[in-house]
């Protein structure tokens, strides 16, 4: 018998492919010519809370509960572990903002199902850099299982 692949699984892009897409599109988040994109994307700039670097990282924006979130399990967010501050360009516009990190999987798992919801199975996988095994949005269940076995986080953007 053959094993089924997880529900919900992230799927990111060749790394080479990032290192020339990230540069393009933060400059184009900055410009008008960012159309639908300056939505569902945004641009976090920070200091590092150990080595101190500046960092500028494109991700996705998904507004949930009057507020911005980040998902992701990359190592940038725990830069945001103790709460620190972002310059935040979304929307053609630039905020500082207080970054929170959210790390419990059932509130990480219903923030990203949320989400997916709002978009659809097709376009949020696109948006949020996962892989659904079928043509629907997965379960709450699904998503907490995929948010402990990837080690999902949320970081939950606010206006400082």
């Amino acid at each position: 018998m053959t094993e089924q692949s997880p529900a919900v699984s992230t799927a990111h892009p060749p790394e080479t492919l990032l290192k020339v897409m990230n540069p393009a599109v933060k400059l184009l988040l900055r410009t008008p010519l960012a159309g639908g994109l300056g939505r569902q994307m945004m641009v976090l700039n920070f200091t590092g809370r150990k080595s101190g670097r500046q960092f500028s990282v494109p991700v996705s924006a998904h507004k949930l509960d009057n507020a911005l979130y980040a998902l992701a399990n990359a190592g940038w967010t725990a830069n945001f572990a103790d709460g620190a501050t972002a310059d935040v360009l979304h929307a053609g516009k630039t905020t500082p903002m207080l970054g929170e990190l959210i790390r419990d999987p059932a509130t990480v798992a219903d923030l990203a199902h949320r989400a997916a919801q709002s978009y659809g199975a097709k376009t949020a996988q696109r948006i949020m850099g996962l892989k659904f095994r079928d043509d629907s949005v997965p379960s709450l269940a699904e998503f907490t299982e995929a948010a402990q076995r990837e080690k999902l986080r949320a970081v939950r953007f606010t206006p400082a």
